[in-house]
């Protein structure tokens, strides 16, 4: 009995296919090309690419025959990425004529949000995942991903923290306030007795008090909207010239500032905003080049507002995927 190849060689074979193509019917008996860019026609594209997916639909369905021996799964498995490869190369001719995009980008993301293995490069299917090697493999990379959860779960409880987590809102704790100036007084004394038996001064001598700020807590300190104007500089100048206290020009510093009750108000209200608010126009106040506004903390976006934006890339992704720009 003749073998397949002997058969299309035969005259009749011949002349019944010479008869299909004159009356314009296709007999399929035409070879694949080997190159997916010598072929120009749309249609026969489509043609080929289905082929090659049925090819590996048929091979999926026998590497997972258990009667297989190890090397025809190897063999089989590598026949099954090579059939991908190809199938790749027909897809990008498709789009490069014009046609439709099969091809999918997207990275396949399991419910933590991480890459699925296996899914890129050379991939195992059926049985080929049991293989000896294999399996080390895919229990290496398991391990991998146990760690790599593990750790994230332990530095989860330091992310989203709000402005309190950074120490951004100290300034407006009374209690912590009160217990920073009492710790200064401390060592304020410590330093004044120590600095007293080095120069041999009486004891007797009462220690002064430490200079603060215009002689109020530091929550106390603000300033007006605008910077100090000159007749306020010109009476504080002249005020202090025939004055002298211990604090030196540190005391003539703290005199020159304008001094309000703005953050003073702020401070009793208890609001966080206003206080900050005033803290900023009490700097921009010595600082003629900025702002209340630029220094101002920056407004942070919250959980929501942040799952809102990725939903709106995410979509704009797939949109230009499928629909181009």
């Amino acid at each position: 009995m003749a073998r397949n190849e002997e058969k299309a060689q035969s005259m009749l074979y011949r002349f019944r296919e010479a008869q299909a193509a004159e009356l314009g019917l296709g007999t399929r008996s035409d070879r694949r090309p080997r190159m997916a860019s010598a072929c120009k026609s749309l249609r026969d594209c489509e043609r080929w690419r289905g082929e090659i997916l049925r090819e590996i639909s048929r091979k999926v369905s026998k590497i997972q025959d258990s009667g297989l021996s190890d090397y025809e799964v190897r063999d089989l498995n590598d026949e099954i990425n090579k059939l991908m490869r190809e199938k790749r190369h027909w897809e990008n001719q498709i789009i490069a004529l014009g046609g439709a995009n099969y091809r999918r980008n997207v990275a396949m993301l399991d419910d933590d949000g991480r890459e699925v293995p296996g899914t890129k490069g050379y991939k195992y299917f059926g049985r080929a995942k049991d293989l000896p090697g294999v399996r080390d493999l895919f229990e290496s990379r398991k391990k991998e991903e146990d760690e790599e959860t593990a750790i994230q779960n332990f530095y989860k409880k330091f992310t989203n923290q709000g402005p309190a987590y950074f120490g951004d809102l100290d300034e407006a704790d009374g209690a912590l306030l009160q217990y920073e100036m009492q710790a200064e007084e401390e060592d304020w004394n410590e330093a004044y007795a120590h600095l007293r038996e080095a120069l041999g001064l009486p004891l007797e001598d009462p220690i002064p008090k430490m200079p603060r700020p215009g002689g109020a807590p530091p929550s106390s300190l603000s300033a007006s909207d605008g910077p100090p104007s000159s007749d306020s500089k010109r009476k504080t100048r002249d005020g202090d010239e025939g004055s002298e206290t211990p604090e030196g020009n540190v005391s003539n510093d703290i005199a020159k500032r304008p001094k309000t009750n703005t953050a003073t108000e702020v401070a009793g209200s208890g609001d966080v905003a206003d206080l900050l608010a005033a803290h900023a126009r009490a700097a921009a106040a010595f600082i003629p080049f900025l702002e209340a506004e630029n220094l101002m903390q920056p407004k942070m976006p919250t959980k929501e507002e942040m799952e809102r934006v990725l939903l709106d890339l995410r979509k704009r992704a797939l949109v230009e995927e499928y629909f181009g720009n």
